[in-house]
């Protein structure tokens, strides 16, 4: 089963520039999409002939929203307060998480898109608002933990981990996305036994890299962070065959500013 996770920086801007003809070449199972920033009838209608969709669209026009495809059927569909159990809190209502069930030869596969707020240390609000998210994801990966023997949690977390997911770490130390009390949400996933499968699979060493500013040559410079994750619980972990960031060959031909996490997976 091949999964992939990809925040496509604007459905609409993205199909008009390849992705379509990616989505045929990839030989994806599941995709995940993160920052659709589409209505759900414009997404069903690109893409629901090829695909079964289920989807998370932010009540802010034009903002943020998730999206999981699949080949075959999805099940068990459910997004924003469903899942994350607070209707108070702005960010789940804003599309940013949906999940669903899908099946492979050996059984269930609990699937998450997810996108986390970026932040900005300048408008504390923003900060305040990433860090109430990632209390409820955290709150709901040890749920799905609980209930799942294979769950995936995918998508742009907005957070590099260490120092080997950001190419400038000595000039991010400040930076929204790499302050130590958001990377230590990672490091309380990883302690509860979700598996980063690109990081084990990389090894220890700097990169691959999925995201690169579109401002002057990051993409050409590989000066990019690495903020897309699939974290896994363990049974999934140890099926997992081939992990791959599939970065387009030039910065002209890229249809986001992200680029593709492929996981293969033996099930």
């Amino acid at each position: 089963m091949r999964i992939v996770s990809v925040n496509v920086n604007g459905v609409r801007a993205a199909l008009r520039k390849g992705m379509l003809e990616w989505l045929d070449e990839v030989g994806a199972d599941v995709v995940c999409l993160q920052e659709v920033r589409a209505p759900q009838d414009l997404v069903a209608a690109q893409l629901g002939e090829t695909w079964h969709v289920a989807d998370h669209i932010s009540e802010q026009k034009g903002r943020n929203g998730v999206a999981i495809l699949s080949r075959t059927d999805l099940s068990d569909v459910h997004v924003g307060a469903e899942a994350l159990g607070d209707s108070a809190t702005a960010a789940t209502h804003t599309g940013r998480w949906v999940e669903a069930t899908v099946e492979s030869a050996s059984g269930p596969v609990r699937i998450v898109s997810v996108y986390v707020h970026s932040g900005n240390v300048e408008k504390p609000e923003s900060m305040a608002d990433k860090y109430a998210f990632l209390e409820l994801m955290t709150a709901r990966l040890e749920q799905l933990a609980a209930a799942h023997e294979r769950v995936v949690v995918m998508g742009d977390i907005n957070i590099a981990h260490t120092n080997n997911d950001i190419k400038n770490w000595k000039g991010n130390l400040k930076s929204a996305g790499f302050l130590p009390e958001e990377r230590a949400y990672v490091d309380r996933w990883i302690d509860a036994g979700w598996v980063d499968v690109h990081r084990v699979h990389a090894g220890d060493r700097p990169g691959p890299y999925t995201w690169w500013s579109q401002r002057g040559k990051a993409f050409d410079n590989d000066s990019g962070w690495r903020i897309d994750y699939q974290l896994t619980s363990p049974a999934l972990a140890a099926a997992v065959t081939d992990v791959r960031v599939d970065r387009a060959p030039s910065y002209d031909t890229r249809w986001s500013d992200h680029a593709p996490l492929v996981v293969d997976y033996s099930l």
